[in-house]
């Protein structure tokens, strides 16, 4: 078995598999996304942890802290630091008081948890957005062929903010919910900002929802299906949920509003 390098980082490891069929068998190469653990921590305090593509790891930390409720804006983080031995330290200006009460969530590791004040609060306006056609074609084909990891390892989940009529931010990773961690982080960080429209490869459940809402994204696309509970708080939000996007179609589940076809507001 062999590594692969993208950059300096190692993504994804080559190995050798036999396949097996009814007219015999063969060798065959595959590619296989990297999973690797990584833990957590806030002002040297761990707060959770979570099986990460090697990558975007700053942004994924940020992300993380700002979903599970700790972390607010972006203004409140002052340092972070990734730690070869698998640690995200983040430093901010917050207070740990005690541990928060969490919702277990439909995602996988750390990151399948909400702090219980997040779901409930009421939410801040979202950012003023529209799209069209045009640059939803153009963001759907970018974020699907900006890299070539999802093809070659059918591993990895992407996530694609676009703003300014250009893809601003992309991620991967093998957890639907971390690739929106790390574009929700670059937004903490300032590469990027709310006012946009945020695309996923996967499902649309309550907490990616949640989380995408609370930092005021306005339009939230999937390739995939949403929840009952996501459509619920895009509804309290009043985001826009299109799912099953494709370049030429989008099934709106709520607020149509946002999207313009032919210079038209779809209503």
């Amino acid at each position: 078995m062999s590594k692969k390098q993208s950059g300096s980082t190692a993504l994804t490891l080559t190995h050798t598999t036999t396949v097996v069929s009814p007219d015999g068998h063969r060798e065959q190469e595959e590619q296989l996304a990297i999973e690797t653990p990584y833990s957590i921590a806030l002002n040297d305090e761990t707060i959770g942890s979570s099986m990460v593509l090697p990558i975007g790891l700053e942004e994924f930390g940020a992300g993380f802290l700002f979903g599970q409720g700790y972390i607010k804006t972006g203004e409140e983080i002052k340092e972070i630091y990734v730690c070869p031995e698998g640690r995200i330290a983040v430093y901010a200006d917050v207070e740990i008081t005690e541990p928060k009460e969490v919702i277990i969530t439909s995602g996988c590791g750390g990151t399948g948890k909400i702090s219980k004040e997040m779901l409930e609060d009421a939410f801040e306006p979202l950012q003023d957005y529209s799209i069209g056609f045009p640059e939803i074609r153009s963001f759907i084909r970018q974020a699907l062929h900006t890299s070539t990891l999802g093809q070659d390892t059918h591993c990895v989940h992407g996530c694609g903010l676009w703003q300014n009529g250009r893809l601003q931010a992309f991620y991967e990773d093998v957890g639907r919910h971390n690739a929106v961690d790390k574009v929700l982080g670059a937004i903490l960080l300032g590469k990027a900002t709310a006012r946009g429209a945020i695309y996923t490869t996967g499902r649309l459940t309550s907490d990616m929802v949640l989380k995408c809402a609370r930092i005021g994204i306005p339009i939230i696309m999937s390739r995939t299906a949403p929840s009952s509970l996501g459509l619920a708080i895009a509804r309290r939000s009043g985001a826009t949920l299109a799912a099953y996007a494709r370049p030429d179609r989008l099934n709106i589940f709520n607020n149509p509003d946002r999207i313009i076809v032919d210079r038209q507001v779809v209503r």
